[in-house]
């Protein structure tokens, strides 16, 4: 046996399905010994889809996805995606091959250092500098990735080490035991609920990979507190549920933010401030927090909660509900406010202007979508209205990345979420400026046999930078953000996918129905108007 084989050997303990990748001159000896394991590689058209792909499957199972590159090049490719998981909190492991120890202290072609170039992007990296460490490594990354709070680790493997014999096998799995918040804690956060006359719940992802949306739902519901989600915690109460006062996180002021000017506590539970800066909805630090969590409170000047109760979330919840005795109701204005924004939501229901709105067009594919159906929004403009006004029954059905909002995401995210749920329906919502960074997937998903929608929403530019400049030097005022598109219905069916055009707002249904019947990847290109 050689070092990539018990490499691999280990992978498929740690009971990896897939892995995605490149193949390349320094990982030959990691392929060959893939090829004669249990473990399916997914060839990608590059890196960067590659690592999205790990990067939401990740996000999707809480078991770390794993991508593989060659040296040089290939790891700098997957660099984005390496660092969208490790800010979104999603377990990665990235894997690239290496030139050969003998030859690291020369110049040589295409090495980079790549334990000093991922060491910023990971919780932890390293390099297999002798074969007989190779469980040992291989157990650490998938602990340390999928530990919470979850990221992306890496493993360097030179080229001569994978080929050099050893003897070895992987190491038993540890279990990770939850950890339980002090009594002290639970009082003080009980103490803090009762006495508050507005309280508000805030919820992020963190509650979602602890898996506390039952203990949320029951806790806001016994203690009548409304409930705020960041855009990486949608569906953790059903959007549905009275006291559901939908996303929050735009930074402008929305009617969400008034709920925040009227609080006088906010919970929150499984709250990264990655997601949503403290200091939009806190700015000078005077609301009072309680902050309920796996992990302690981050350092914030907007940020320094009243108590903190550390521990798994759900046990958290339930404890405190023993203590907190609040009779009273919610609080009028917080109720006013979600009629308020449920009516601007269905304001929309049956606008027919074309070019679309994009809140009809979020509309509409809420209605095609079923509770546990999956939608991966790619970045720009349209992820603000995505935020706004697709709304969920239970989490991870509409994948957001928040932390580091990387372009690209969507087409490969949903490759990934339909191998990880191949019965549910997934559609990829993006923009014309993040489908052409990675559209080259769509040929990985029809040879894969991942059949997908992808909306994209077409207005030839940059939106969301054109609103930034628009904000900043006037309306009217933007540059460098238009461009061309190809003919996307052409592209689609060159490709051997099916491509529609939407010509009208009532047009959208049925396409998106007919789209989604098909046993091949299908692109819906709709024009928007963004002048809202």
């Amino acid at each position: 046996m050689n070092t990539a084989e018990l490499l691999v050997q280990c992978l498929e303990n740690e009971g990896v399905q897939y892995i995605f990748g490149l193949p390349g001159e320094e990982n030959l000896h990691v392929l060959e010994a893939l090829k004669h394991s249990s473990i399916k590689f997914i060839t990608t058209r590059h890196e960067q889809g590659a690592a999205f792909m790990a990067d939401v499957y990740g996000r999707l199972t809480g078991k770390a996805g794993v991508c593989l590159s060659t040296l040089g090049p290939g790891a700098t490719n997957l660099m984005t995606g390496v660092a969208d998981a490790n800010l979104d909190g999603a377990p990665l492991v990235a894997i690239t091959g290496q030139v050969g120890t003998d030859r690291m202290h020369i110049e040589s072609h295409q090495y980079l250092d790549l334990v000093a170039m991922f060491a910023p992007v990971t919780k932890w990296n390293k390099q297999i500098v002798r074969p007989s460490i190779t469980p040992e490594v291989v157990r650490k990354a998938f602990k340390r990735s999928q530990s919470e709070k979850p990221g992306a680790v890496h493993i360097d493997l030179p080229e001569n080490i994978a080929a050099m014999p050893v003897e070895g096998k992987p190491l038993r799995k540890d279990n990770i035991e939850k950890t339980y918040a002090s009594f002290a804690s639970i009082r003080a956060a009980a103490a803090a609920i009762c006495q508050a006359v507005n309280p508000l719940i805030l919820v992020g992802n963190g509650a979602i990979r602890a898996q506390a949306s039952d203990a949320v739902t029951q806790f806001a519901t016994l203690l009548n507190i409304p409930v705020a989600n960041t855009f990486m915690g949608k569906g953790i109460i059903p959007y549905t549920h009275q006291l559901a006062l939908w996303s929050v996180g735009l930074q402008q002021r929305d009617f969400i933010t008034c709920g925040f000017d009227n609080t006088d506590l906010v919970i929150a539970i499984g709250y990264d401030l990655i997601e949503f800066s403290p200091k939009k909805w806190n700015r000078n630090g005077e609301i009072p927090i309680v902050h309920i969590g796996v992990s302690p409170a981050e350092i914030d000047s907007s940020y320094i909660p009243n108590a903190e109760v550390v521990g798994d979330i759900s046990d958290s919840l339930y404890e405190i509900l023993k203590l907190a005795d609040r009779q009273g109701k919610p609080d009028p204005f917080a109720i006013s406010l979600r009629s308020e924004i449920r009516a601007d939501y269905e304001q929309y229901a049956h606008d027919d202007g074309f070019p679309i709105k994009p809140q009809k067009l979020i509309y509409d594919l809420r209605q095609v979508m079923g509770p546990d159906d999956i939608v991966i929004s790619d970045v720009g403009a349209h992820k603000m209205w995505m935020a706004r006004h697709y709304h969920c029954h239970s989490p991870n059905t509409c994948i957001i990345s928040n932390g580091f909002a990387a372009m690209g995401i969507a087409i490969p995210g949903a490759l990934a979420a339909k191998l990880v749920h191949p019965k549910r329906k997934v559609v990829a919502v993006t923009g014309d400026g993040g489908f052409m960074m990675n559209s080259q997937e769509l040929e990985t998903a029809l040879r894969v046999g991942t059949p997908f929608v992808t909306i994209i929403f077409n207005d030839g530019g940059y939106g969301l930078i054109e609103w930034k400049q628009e904000n900043h030097f006037g309306k009217g005022n933007s540059s460098f953000v238009h461009f061309s598109n190809p003919d996307f219905v052409k592209l689609a069916e060159s490709m051997g996918l099916k491509g529609y055009r939407v010509e009208s707002a009532l047009d959208l249904i049925p396409t998106l129905k007919e789209a989604l019947a098909q046993d091949v990847p299908a692109g819906i290109y709709c024009a928007v108007d963004y002048r809202e």
